[in-house]
């Protein structure tokens, strides 16, 4: 990746693609927004999309496909069986990961699914450097236990330490070394997406392995964001600093037994999979595929996807189109540095992160502050967010809150989406927030799901603060929308 300075001085990330094809975008006026937050039950999930300017909800499904992607979708392979569009899937991945048998699926969270039905039984231990939803969810559903064995400085909000989402080694080694017998693997998350999308180091992932091989305990890699992963390897670690983005990916997999992925993420298509270097496992894990998700050769899968995924999957192994999503969100993160409004650092993949705990401190963690300042941040922008705090854990056995190890919200940075004037518009609306952060309230649930309850769960303010909002910004900006 070439490193590109302006003589003016100014350190902006250069868009390394053209726009060929645009959708509009409706900015409605505050008043409407507030209203549009209190009919989806102060949940940014339950907003429509007609009611959002700028959608940093995720970047799942929704990153902007090359034109070498949708020119291939053209020439997929329809047949029930024996396409020839799987063919080309399951021959890229073997160049890139190196594994012989891949499983598809509907998407990423219907692979951890497989795999945890393949392996998990009640009592098992699954040691992962943190947790991911989805993931959680399937373990503890079939009675398995989480063990988060993440280094102390990865839930550290302010840090320069630049792999936050390394594996404290130490832990593991202990766990395993005590627990092995009901241990059927490890989870590696690169990266971690609940702490700010931060990063392992090619050094703590080989570690990790062999050290679950050591006791006999397998591997098992959600590369889901594997592209911010390898971009942070190649710029941050001098261990891998003479090493290509392909070899880099080699030597992850060569460790990983088992290696899963959502397609929504990796590969800037929709989809999902399973990858495996060993026949033994690959058999045990085949017949939930049919019955679950679709025959053996698309899963579920629209063949133009995967067609699309295929491309996808080739273009992550060039710097310059994996570099576009850390370097926005590395501006957006520094700029509102400078602006004093709080953030996780350093930047990490997937999005910008606000720690809503500084954000707002005065809203107690029992009061969801990550889900408030969601809601705020879209009232006062049009710019929807993602909670990632406590609403997105789960309550305990006794019925008593869990609270989050960290209070996030993050605002996601889809690739070759936003341009750079929009992403300034989001930090001008954060700053104005920031400096009337006071207005901001707590909320309290009054539809409460089980499980995954912030993709569906409904809220309400704990008093009138968002018409206390209105008024402040109505008093700033005028008629601006």
């Amino acid at each position: 990746m070439a490193e590109i300075h302006f003589h003016n001085g100014e350190q902006l990330p250069l868009e390394l693609h053209k726009v060929r094809i645009v959708q509009k975008l409706d900015l409605q006026p505050v008043e409407r927004r507030a209203e549009a937050i209190s009919e989806a039950g102060f949940n940014t999930f339950l907003l429509f999309n007609k009611d959002i300017f700028l959608d940093m909800l995720t970047d799942s499904g929704v990153n902007a496909m090359s034109d070498r992607q949708l020119a291939s979708m053209m020439i997929a392979d329809d047949s029930y069986a024996g396409s020839a569009t799987f063919t080309r899937l399951t021959e890229k991945l073997k160049e890139i990961f190196g594994t012989e048998y891949f499983l598809p699926s509907h998407q990423g969270r219907a692979a951890e699914n497989i795999i945890a039905m393949t392996f998990v039984r009640p009592g098992s231990i699954i040691p992962m450097n943190y947790h991911f939803t989805t993931t959680k969810a399937h373990i503890t559903r079939l009675g398995g236990i989480v063990e988060e064995l993440l280094v102390d400085e990865g839930v550290k909000i302010e840090s320069n330490y630049p792999f936050k989402g390394n594996f404290d080694l130490d832990k593991l080694e202990r766990l395993l070394a005590e627990k092995h017998d009901i241990i059927p693997f490890i989870r590696i998350e690169a990266g971690t997406n609940l702490i700010g999308g931060q990063p392992l180091s090619l050094e703590n992932i080989e570690k990790s392995a062999d050290i679950a091989h050591r006791y006999g305990v397998l591997t098992v890699l959600d590369a889901s964001l594997l592209q911010d992963n390898l971009y942070f390897i190649k710029t941050r670690e001098e261990y891998a600093k003479d090493l290509s983005l392909r070899e880099i990916t080699r030597r992850i997999s060569e460790k990983m037994d088992i290696i899963y992925f959502s397609g929504r993420k990796l590969g800037f298509a929709r989809g999902g999979g399973i990858s495996i270097h060993s026949k033994e496992l690959y058999l045990r894990m085949r017949e939930l595929v049919p019955m679950f998700e679709g025959f053996l050769t698309y899963g579920g899968m629209s063949v133009r996807e995967m067609e699309a995924m295929t491309v996808g999957l080739d273009e992550t192994m060039d710097m310059d189109v994996i570099s576009q999503g850390p370097l926005f969100i590395k501006y957006m993160t520094d700029e509102l540095i400078r602006n004093n409004v709080p953030v996780v650092t350093p930047p990490g993949g997937l999005g910008c992160h606000l720690d809503a705990s500084r954000f707002i401190p005065h809203v107690r963690q029992e009061e969801y502050p990550a889900g408030a300042l969601a809601a705020a941040v879209y009232i006062a922008g049009g710019i929807r967010g993602m909670e990632r705090g406590t609403i997105s854990e789960q309550r305990e056995p006794d019925g008593s809150e869990h609270l989050a190890a960290v209070e996030l919200l993050r605002l996601a940075m889809p690739r070759r989406v936003f341009t750079l004037s929009q992403v300034k518009y989001a930090i001008d609306r954060i700053t104005w927030l920031y400096e009337n952060r006071n207005l901001i309230g707590g909320l309290r649930f009054v539809e409460e799901p089980s499980s995954l309850r912030f993709f569906f769960g409904r809220l309400e303010p704990v008093s009138p603060w968002p018409e206390k909002l209105i008024a402040a910004f109505r008093r700033d900006f005028g008629d601006s929308l």
